[in-house]
């Protein structure tokens, strides 16, 4: 059986990119690069100060649109609150990058259960909430592209990570979806999983109990826009291209013998053992 699939070239110069998280790390370097090319952007984060300094360079160097928006995702159905004010100024979005996430870490028991909710809000409800609410938007354009980022944590259950690595295994299944149910209009649909990469989601988190070698935001971002311009892009792509053996042989073996390889090579032990922190402000 073969399906169809639309096959577009993305002219930045013509979109108004949504991109959320983009106060740092992949979110920020993801607007440079887009900026970049020439795209309009609409940068969303909590922290408007960081938003605005970030508009303001982008604005001198490339010459582009930006607007800010301040939004905790945390909090239900911020969608909407965001497409009107956008509206309001005159702004109609043609891609939508959705980059905000946190991570935390430790025996699920001992978890604090509003993080949890609020971890839940932002890897999980926001990314479908922002997806349902602008994809009308990009129908609209039909030649933009919707951009999940996810993780390599989704592509296994990690003990001592168990909401995290499911909320990204979530992102992965749901991009899967609605990359087929577009496969035939001008949007290209990724699920773009980095690894292991020098932000902030380590300074709460804790480095010490993650080993291997980090890419930086730049090459992360990079990577998702060389992957979002193949002919024929998605359903998924990782931003480091070793990781994609590696994952195929795994799924080869039985998810019991897969959860215990996979529970030695990070030290399920040393995540679940708690810290004075286990919450993470950016991915």
């Amino acid at each position: 059986m073969t399906y169809s699939v639309a096959i577009t070239i993305i002219d930045f110069s013509s979109q108004t990119t949504l991109i959320t998280g983009a106060s740092s790390g992949i979110g920020r370097a993801l607007a440079r690069e887009i900026a970049a090319r020439g795209s309009d952007l609409v940068l969303v984060a909590r922290r408007i100060e960081r938003l605005d300094a970030l508009a303001s360079e982008l604005r001198s160097t490339h010459g582009i649109g930006v607007e800010t928006v301040s939004a905790d995702l945390s909090l239900r159905r911020q969608g909407t609150a965001i497409r009107e004010e956008l509206h309001r100024r005159s702004v109609h979005i043609t891609s939508l990058i959705n980059n905000a996430g946190f991570g935390t870490d430790g025996a699920f028991e001992n978890e604090d259960p509003d993080r949890l909710a609020d971890e839940i809000g932002v890897d999980v409800a926001a990314v479908v909430d922002l997806s349902r609410t602008f994809l009308p938007d990009l129908r609209a354009a039909d030649n933009g592209m919707l951009i999940n980022v996810t993780s390599e944590a989704g592509y296994q259950p990690i003990p001592g990570m168990a909401v995290y690595s499911a909320s990204k295994a979530f992102v992965i299944a749901f991009t899967e979806a609605l990359w087929w149910e577009l496969r035939e209009t001008g949007i290209r649909t990724l699920a773009f999983a980095p690894g292991l990469t020098a932000t902030e989601f380590f300074d709460q988190i804790g480095a010490e109990q993650y080993s291997g070698t980090r890419q930086t935001p730049e090459q992360v971002a990079a990577a998702a826009i060389r992957a979002i311009q193949h002919r024929s892009p998605g359903p998924t792509a990782l931003a480091r291209p070793s990781t994609a053996a590696m994952s195929w042989a795994a799924n080869l073996l039985p998810r019991r013998v897969r959860l215990g390889i996979t529970a030695r090579v990070v030290d399920a032990t040393q995540l679940m053992r708690a810290r004075a922190s286990t919450s993470s402000t950016a991915r």
